[in-house]
């Protein structure tokens, strides 16, 4: 079984234990006397949508073009953040919901307290026990029911006798009784904004129920059900939205409390369910609580148990908090306390976005992806608006920020990281990747279009400099050169990972075209553009560069490895297929980790995806133990700090990396297996050309693996030093097992 568990309430939000349906969420405390819950709501964005392009942009960019090629730096940035900033500068915020407050009577002597979090049932459990009676509770938030569900039981001569309200920090217009047994807690989010209720209403019990003022209070029970939900004129009209929230509480109420259960468990074990990571018997962890393991891993190796469970962890939280026909999973994922969170709890997609859905497609999630192109295509008209009047440009284009509108206008004033116009470019390699996984040429024929006007934006923005065609200008995200004269300098043209996200957009493109039967002038002018690029090169001390000319690093330790992303998310750069910008690679890391870098969760986990991607298991695994030591909350959440969601998937995306590699020509089995892992399994996860597999493995040695094709494929399957051609037809499954002795696959 995997679980988190602990055996005292959480003191602070950073030990709560998420649940979610992808739309709703919640952080619950497991208080005893006095309890927590902690809501979210996907479409909680504060304010409306804005048009921030910056009107003299397109008059002033020429000017600063001119005066970065001629190395006048510090004019070019002082220029920038006058004509290239957002008016107003900044986006919206996500915010929290509100809170339930619990305050229950007689509970305060109490013994043998247990809360847990089943994530192979996505279901909350709590027990304690005063006097002679165990009282337990029992959350869950059903996606099919679209509710939270919370069973409170005392077995024994004790009663159920709390009361409950619902609060919010601030903006709110007021409280008001929800019929004779629920209270409501409603308003608005601003100016332009969201419309919200939230409700609390009691079900099935034998005590009573009632409403005083703006408390709901439950007496004398030996059981009780409460029903909570929220939503917002996002998702249904301002005068529908109580009424349609009565409504989904009063079906959820007439089904028994254990059939809501099984409807809830079967939606979630559909996802779930789709693999499994097993590390041999680690029976013995599962006695010692989850906060200690973690604790005990500051000054200790961590227990292999750990990984699993972590891993487990991260498909939890993406199920949980990105489900088709919602919204994606922001910097926080969908779980956030406050009305102004850190970095306004936003679509940071200078990597954070990116890296959150890094483990769909492999870690066989691919439905969860879906919320991600569909904010792509909530982008592009904005995008269009802001290729024109910020650039003079065709297509869309985005900078390092977006929200739930949409915006792609420049996000703060923040000269290392603001200006950077890479944002739709990346994330429409997420299409491309989904195509990849499953085949699914629909969807591919959908996302084509998209894809092209990201490319053609650069087609006109792109400008000749010494015979490449560069970007300018733009960052290194979010890193910081010093000039041979001493001068420190962010902003320049033709970056490294510039040049390597267009090389993967243009090649996409190109691909896509063939495929889908398209071959008109745009696809040759994409192609050319491809041609003159600058590439990746290998800098004074062994490492890749990270800008057109080799400058010195201002920040060497920096948590960003952008010049990097040619490696990982990319295949640029490979062991097999270009050793010398491999070495480079492992240079450029070295270099980092030495200074510093990995000091945030999310760069950590980006790090250990890089050496998993070089076929390195001791380090990959050495920093996913740093990852344990130094940024994770006892809750399993990644620390940035603050807590910041894409460590955890991070960190997901790379144990599957570990253990599987995949292009659409080849599959490299068990590349980065650590000697940690030295006896296990996994099955389900998915490869590229649409198939899946299943891996067994024994004394650090590959024993058998499983593959199955959905429509066919011809691959060069690759372990160790063997790599050998197979061919699979349309829905065939092909098992092999490896010969030591033969070193073969039979």
């Amino acid at each position: 079984m995997s679980r988190l568990w602990y055996q005292q309430p959480a003191k602070e939000w950073e030990e709560a234990l998420p649940l979610g349906n992808g739309r709703l969420g919640a952080m619950v405390f497991g208080g005893v006397s006095g309890e927590r819950l902690q809501m979210n709501e996907e479409s909680m964005w504060y304010g409306g949508s804005v048009n921030r392009n910056n009107p003299d942009a397109r008059r002033m960019l020429p000017e600063i073009r001119e005066l970065i090629f001629k190395g006048e730096i510090s004019k070019a940035e002082r220029l920038i953040k006058l004509a290239l900033s957002g008016c107003p500068n900044s986006m919206h915020p996500y915010q929290a919901m509100g809170d339930i407050y619990f305050q229950f009577e007689g509970a305060e002597n109490y013994t043998d307290y247990h809360r847990e979090l089943d994530l192979e049932k996505a279901v909350y459990r709590q027990s304690y026990t005063c006097e002679d009676t165990v009282y337990q509770r029992e959350i869950f938030i059903s996606k099919p029911a679209d509710v939270m569900v919370m069973h409170f039981t005392a077995n024994g001569s004790g009663r159920l006798n709390f009361s409950a309200i619902m609060g919010r920090e601030k903006f709110f217009d007021g409280v008001k009784k929800a019929g004779t047994r629920g209270i409501c807690l409603y308003g608005n989010l601003g100016k332009g904004g969201f419309d919200f209720s939230m409700m609390l209403i009691t079900g099935d019990t034998d005590g009573k129920a009632k409403v005083i003022g703006e408390h709901l209070l439950i007496s004398d029970a030996s059981y009780v059900t409460l029903y909570f939900c929220g939503d917002t004129s996002y998702h249904v009209p301002s005068s529908m939205l109580e009424p349609s929230i009565i409504d989904r509480i009063q079906r959820a109420s007439r089904e028994d409390k254990d059939t809501l259960f099984k409807a809830h468990e079967e939606d979630y074990r559909s996802l779930y369910g789709r693999v499994e990571f097993d590390l041999g018997d680690l029976t013995k962890y599962d006695n010692i609580p989850t906060d200690r393991r973690i604790l005990d891993a500051k000054d200790k190796p961590a227990d292999i148990g750990l990984s699993k469970l972590y891993f487990d962890f991260g498909r939890y939280l993406l199920i949980a908090c990105s489900r088709e026909g919602g919204l994606p999973a922001t910097l926080q994922g969908l779980w956030n306390k406050d009305m102004l969170p850190p970095w306004d709890s936003k679509y940071t997609i200078n990597i954070n976005t990116e890296m959150n859905y890094w483990p769909a497609e492999s870690c066989n999630l691919s439905e969860c992806h879906m919320p991600l192109f569909e904010l792509i295509k909530k982008m592009v008209p904005n995008g269009r608006k802001t290729a024109r009047q910020m650039y003079d440009g065709r297509g869309f284009v985005c900078h390092h920020n977006t929200d739930i509108y949409g915006d792609t206008a420049t996000q703060d004033h923040w000269i290392p990281g603001s200006y950077w116009v890479m944002g739709a470019a990346w994330l429409c390699t997420h299409q491309w990747t989904h195509y990849q996984y499953t085949l699914d040429q629909d969807f591919l024929k959908e996302c084509f279009p998209i894809m092209r006007e990201a490319a053609q934006f650069f087609l006109d923005f792109l400008v000749e400099h010494d015979g490449y065609l560069v970007t300018c200008p733009s960052v290194s995200p979010e890193n910081t050169f010093i000039l041979p004269s001493g001068e420190k300098g962010a902003n320049i043209y033709g970056v490294t990972m510039d040049n390597q996200i267009l090389r993967d957009l243009f090649t996409q493109c190109i691909e896509a075209a063939k495929i889908l039967g398209v071959e008109d002038e745009l696809n040759e002018q994409i192609r050319q553009a491809r041609e003159r690029l600058i590439p990746t090169r290998i800098g004074k001390h062994g490492n890749i560069m990270e800008w057109p000319e080799d400058f010195e690093e201002w920040e060497p330790g920096h948590r960003h490895i952008s010049h990097l992303y040619g490696l990982h998310p990319s295949e640029q750069i490979t062991v097999d297929g270009t050793p010398e910008l491999a070495e480079a690679a492992r240079v450029t890391l070295e270099r980092r980790l030495s200074a510093g870098a990995g000091h945030t969760g999310w760069s950590r986990a980006w790090i250990t995806n890089h050496y998993a991607k070089l076929w390195d298991g001791e380090k990959a695994y050495e920093n996913i133990e740093r990852l344990f030591a130094d940024s994770t909350y006892l809750n399993l959440f990644d620390k940035h700090p603050p807590f910041q969601i894409d460590g955890n998937f991070g960190v997901t995306a790379a144990i599957a990396e570990m253990l599987v590699q995949s292009t659409m020509e080849r599959i490299v089995l068990l590349p980065a297996l650590p000697k940690a892992w030295s006896f296990g399994s996994v099955k389900g996860l998915r490869i590229k050309g649409g198939g899946e597999i299943d891996l067994f493995w024994k004394d650090g040695a590959l024993e058998r693996c499983n593959i199955r094709s959905d429509k066919g494929m011809v691959v060069y399957l690759k372990y160790g030093e063997v790599s050998t051609p197979f061919k699979w037809n349309a829905g065939e499954e092909r098992s092999f097992s490896w010969n030591k002795e033969k070193e073969a696959f039979v």
